[in-house]
Formats: C-alpha cells, sequence, structure tokens
C-alpha cells in the first residue's frame, strides 16, 4: 500500500465543508478497512493531525447479503443514520437492507427547534398565516431528511401537530378547556387542507419502506 492515501471530495458549488470533516470510506474486507484505517491515520500524523479516537470507527454493512456479526453495525454522518433496515423490494418481499435515514440526534434536534418556536403563543397569527412562515422550514427538513425513508419523519414532524393543537386551544374559546376538541379541529383543517402544511402531505397519508 502507498504511505499516502487518496480521497476525492466533491464540494457542492454553494456548500462548503466544515472545519471538522468527516469522510466515509468504503472498503470490500475488514482487513482492508483496518490497514486503510492506520495509513490514513499515520498520515494525519505525519501533519500534526490525528483520528478522533471515539468518532473514528469500522463499521459493518450488515444486509441480507452480508450476515455476520460484527461490534459496529451503524453510524451517523451529515444527518443520516446508517444502519441496517427492514424494506420491502417491488415484488413484495422484505428484506434486510443496510440504509440511511434521519438521524436520531437530527430527529431530537428538529423537535428542539420546533418547541422553540413556541407557536402557543402566536395567538395574533391565522393558521395561514402560521404555514407561510413556517413551511420553507418544513419543506427544507422533508427534502433533505426525506430523501431516505420518508416515513419515519411523521414522529418527528408531529412535534408540529401537538404544538398546533396547543395554539389552537388558546385562540379560540371554545376550544380552550378541550385537548380533544382542539386536536379534533385541526384534523379537520388537515383533511379539508392538506397542503397548508407541508408536513401533512406525509403524516396524512400511509407510506411503507422507502
Amino acid at each position: 500500500m502507498s504511505g499516502d492515501v487518496h480521497v476525492r471530495f466533491c464540494e457542492h458549488l454553494r456548500g462548503r465543508y466544515p472545519r471538522v470533516t468527516r469522510p466515509v470510506v468504503h472498503c470490500k474486507s475488514g482487513e482492508e478497512a483496518q490497514r486503510l484505517k492506520d495509513a490514513i491515520g499515520a498520515r494525519l500524523l505525519e501533519c500534526g493531525l490525528e483520528l478522533h479516537p471515539d468518532k473514528t470507527k469500522i463499521v459493518y454493512c450488515q444486509d441480507s447479503n452480508r450476515r455476520r456479526g460484527y461490534a459496529d453495525v451503524k453510524f451517523d454522518f451529515l444527518g443520516f443514520g446508517f444502519q441496517p433496515r427492514q424494506s420491502k423490494s417491488r415484488w413484495g418481499i422484505l428484506f434486510l437492507n443496510f440504509s440511511p435515514a434521519i438521524s436520531a440526534k437530527a430527529a431530537k434536534s428538529i423537535r428542539q427547534t420546533i418547541r422553540s418556536w413556541k407557536i402557543h403563543r402566536w395567538t395574533h397569527l391565522s393558521i395561514e398565516e402560521l404555514a407561510a412562515w413556517i413551511n420553507p422550514i418544513l419543506r427544507g427538513w422533508i427534502n433533505y431528511y426525506g430523501q431516505y425513508y420518508k416515513s419515519l419523519l411523521t414522529p418527528v414532524l408531529g412535534q408540529l401537530d401537538y404544538a398546533l393543537v396547543r395554539w389552537a386551544k388558546r385562540k379560540y374559546r371554545r376550544l380552550k378547556v378541550s385537548h380533544s376538541k382542539a386536536r379534533a379541529w385541526i384534523k379537520g383543517v388537515a383533511q379539508r387542507q392538506p397542503r397548508l402544511f407541508a408536513h401533512w402531505q406525509i403524516t396524512l397519508q400511509p407510506t411503507t419502506g422507502q
């Protein structure tokens, strides 16, 4: 093996890699992965850098064709969690697939962001005005994280529906004392205007697999 490790990075025209870059290297075997890991570590040391001891690991891409056991079978990268997932083929056959979906850390961050908006206090706005403000952010999340296993966004973006129920209870006096009535009112709006909020096109429609 050469003393140099050659890595090719592709950067979007309007995007740049962060100062701490986490490359993912795919190898054909565990032995090759270990050799490459050692080579990268040695090269970084020559440059006065080092691999992060906790975040640098070899992961086995377990699926229906790769059934061996291994200590690590999942990892996070750019907001996605890569791990074995059950999928369905075009013929309806279930199989194990190693693939990405929104990571638990990214999902938690989205929920925290929605809670930070404190939508229940925006009673001076109509529900249409709320949607106009929130939809650009929702579409950004959906377009990015919805590339793989969009159905897994349903419980994450459901946090917004909970916030809308709280908003409805504070805005409308007739809904103030009943959480169930407020929830039913939001559900009714969603059924009449399914495109009002961008995430309703996901949460209101049953999805399977990817």
